[in-house]
């Protein structure tokens, strides 16, 4: 799953613990780097019959600009994909800290006894979402995630707050 605990998740334990959330990221830099280069071979395997023409100068610009599309379609989607999430729980706080893509920092800070998750099965922007309430405020957590992945974080989170 896309968030991992950074400590034992012990319910008896009284020490602080952190979870870590991020988009799920299909494609490594690596097959970001072989995507393009066979997209490329691929894009140039038409123009093989056509070396040595006039015709070749015509349609290169062409292809190139679909490959600079591709190019930049896909490194704006992991740009976007670069969000992370942390939850720290300590017997008496409870602080969600969300790190967007563009550097800005998102904060939301509560009485641990205060906060409580709840599950929105319908109504929210996605299905299953997940958010903290606090007084005064609520804040979504692991919008991201798929639907399963939100309702199992959401039972773990629903554990934890019972169970400070």
């Amino acid at each position: 799953m896309p968030y991992r605990w950074t400590d034992a998740q012990d319910l008896s334990d009284r020490s602080p613990r952190q979870m870590h959330l991020w988009p799920h990221q299909s494609m490594t830099p690596r097959g970001f780097a072989l995507f393009i280069g066979i997209t490329f071979g691929l894009l140039l395997l038409p123009l093989m019959p056509l070396l040595g023409t006039f015709l070749l100068w015509g349609l290169l610009p062409f292809l190139m600009l679909a490959l600079w599309g591709i190019w930049r379609a896909l490194n704006a989607s992991r740009r976007r994909a670069q969000v992370l999430e942390i939850l720290t729980l300590t017997d008496d706080t409870a602080r969600l800290t969300r790190h967007n893509p563009r550097g800005d920092i998102q904060e939301w800070e509560s009485n641990r006894h205060w906060a409580r998750p709840a599950l929105h099965v319908r109504g929210g922007p996605v299905p299953n979402y997940v958010t903290l309430r606090g007084p005064g405020r609520e804040v979504e957590i692991g919008a991201f995630l798929s639907e399963d992945e939100r309702k199992a974080l959401y039972g773990e989170l629903d554990a934890l707050f019972r169970h400070p």
